[in-house]
């Protein structure tokens, strides 16, 4: 399996600082990063840690989702999958993910609620990311359309 690179430069500080991340292996984009934007309500342009965490798992879970689905017979039609990732306070010391909210509305062809629910579930516990982020709490929004 192939093996994906990021690269982050930083200058200066961490409250007067700034850096730039970039998607290396795609090329597709240098995205400019600060702590004082990380740690604000509003983004203001800049990206985080927080928020490629929540890209990665958010598209992570989708695929999980769709082969979980192709595997117990349904077919799936769309698949909408925001991740919402929380940096908080680390009661050690300086600052952690308190958690990850994943909600996904699906339109599956051939699948009732609770076999949405429980492919739903499965994903979740098999997707890549989130076994690799088995220390955060992890909560799960999903919701099937007809």
């Amino acid at each position: 399996m192939p093996t994906r690179s990021a690269r982050a430069g930083w200058t200066g500080t961490l409250e007067q600082g700034s850096g730039k991340v970039e998607l290396s292996s795609s090329g597709i984009g240098t995205y400019d990063m600060s702590f004082p934007k990380r740690a604000a309500e509003s983004a203001d342009g800049t990206t985080s840690p927080e928020e490629l965490i929540a890209a990665a798992h958010s598209a992570c879970y989708a695929m999980q989702l769709s082969a979980v689905i192709a595997e117990q017979g349904g077919t799936p039609q769309a698949l909408d999958v925001t991740a919402d990732v929380s940096l908080g306070p680390d009661p050690a010391g300086g600052f952690r993910l308190t958690g990850i909210a994943l909600k996904v509305v699906g339109e599956v062809e051939g699948f009732t609620d609770a076999q949405f629910q429980d492919a739903a579930k499965n994903a979740k516990e098999t997707c890549p990311v989130s076994k690799a982020l088995t220390g955060v709490d992890i909560t799960l929004d999903a919701s099937l359309e007809s």
